[in-house]
């Protein structure tokens, strides 16, 4: 079984609601534990300003797919809630985007696949809920919490739980 950290984000619809029902998918079609989930977050949207903010979240689980399996079933997931990565606009609006962060201690550098995630260390609105629910996780030699510590957090901002 293998650790994994994904992230979730959004700015179409329901968010919130979409990452309850995704995240039921990803147990479900991984045969995977939900072992933790961060908050969510409202964020500024990343690479294409003009747009509404994004929510994001992460979630750590457990599953026995290999790495090529788990990313197919979470675009699968991204598909069923209303994603179309042929037709979308790069760093656009949409209804839902799982990001596999990191898989165990596995480096994967092919073009369907890098691991850990190649962008991880830029982005704030990834490593705040990712600090929440595995600060002392080390990826690629650094740890959540010293990655976050050099990024800039202004307008990130902790959502209220959900009732």
């Amino acid at each position: 079984m293998a650790d994994v950290l994904i992230g979730l984000g959004g700015n179409v619809g329901d968010v919130r609601a979409t990452f309850g029902k995704a995240i039921a998918n990803i147990c479900g079609m991984t045969q995977g534990v939900l072992l933790a989930r961060s908050s969510d977050y409202a964020t500024p949207p990343w690479g294409e300003a003009e747009q509404a903010r994004f929510i994001n979240a992460c979630i750590e689980i457990e599953t026995g797919l290999d790495p090529h399996a788990l990313m197919f079933t979470l675009h699968k997931i991204e598909k069923k809630f209303g994603r179309d990565r042929a037709h979308e606009k790069r760093w656009g609006p949409r209804t839902l985007d799982l990001d596999l962060i990191a898989y165990d201690e596995v480096a994967i550098d092919k073009p369907e696949l890098t691991l850990p995630h190649p962008r991880l260390f830029e982005r704030a609105f990834v490593l705040v809920p990712l600090a929440e629910i595995a600060p002392d996780r080390v990826i690629a030699g650094r740890s959540i919490t010293a990655a976050l510590a050099g990024l800039s957090t202004d307008g990130i901002e902790r959502l209220p739980d959900l009732p």
